[in-house]
């Protein structure tokens, strides 16, 4: 009798290739964009890392094209201090075991008052398929928005868990919530966040405040966060 080949005896483990390979494709592929010709940098990584749990920031500033990974000055300090403080770990953790990305990949330049530029509309819809491909590869259970950009990202298709009434715009009426939310042919969990930068007081006083820090105990609650510190990923 004819040996068979390891595809025909397994041809489910060879024909479809892993979670971290297709990652590994697209993160490939991601840095070779030049779609925005008005972008003052290359696109930005946090790198290939399969996770149930995805960051979604708004742009790279200055920083980040220069030290190659997503908040990588302010606004990350504080982010990665509200990690540690409520989800016990600390900003090697926090790399390691979550899929940064962000509503556009490169660093738009200044504006004219001095401020980082926020991306045009056309920039953000080039950007989209970039978000829609990793949620398709990585199937995650829970996306954290940070700020308004990456929030407005999922409002259209959000509903507060639980509750009837239709997703907000207003900061205090998202930051603390949890919503349910349907893209790229997949429904998830979303959480979202203020934006940390120190350019904005909101996180600081009442009542960002406190919503800031009833999301960050939604986030550490959540089943997808609550695994990463120890459970084996599924690859």
């Amino acid at each position: 009798m004819a040996k068979q080949s390891p595809k025909a005896q397994y041809p489910d483990v060879m024909a479809r290739p892993t979670r971290h390979a297709l990652l590994n494709q697209h993160v490939a592929e991601l840095l070779k964009c030049r779609r925005c010709p008005r972008m003052k940098s290359t696109p930005v990584s946090g790198g290939a890392i399969v996770s149930d749990v995805m960051i979604i920031g708004q742009a790279p500033g200055p920083r980040e094209p220069v030290l190659q990974r997503p908040f990588a000055h302010t606004a990350g300090k504080t982010l990665f201090r509200w990690f540690e403080e409520f989800c016990g770990m600390n900003e090697g953790v926090v790399r390691s075991k979550i899929y940064f990305a962000a509503v556009c990949r490169c660093f738009p330049g200044k504006n004219s008052s001095g401020g980082d530029r926020v991306p045009a509309p056309d920039e953000v819809r080039n950007c989209s398929s970039w978000m829609d491909d990793e949620i398709r590869i990585l199937q995650p259970r829970l996306i954290i928005p940070v700020g308004r950009l990456a929030i407005m990202q999922f409002i259209d298709c959000a509903d507060v868990a639980g509750d009837a009434d239709s997703f907000p715009y207003r900061l205090d009426r998202i930051i603390g919530h949890r919503f349910r939310v349907t893209r790229a042919e997949h429904r998830f969990d979303v959480i979202p966040l203020p934006h940390p930068s120190g350019a904005s007081p909101w996180h600081k006083i009442p009542p960002g405040k406190a919503l800031t820090e009833r999301a960050l105990k939604l986030i550490a609650c959540h089943p997808a966060v609550a695994a990463l510190c120890g459970c084996r990923r599924r690859s």
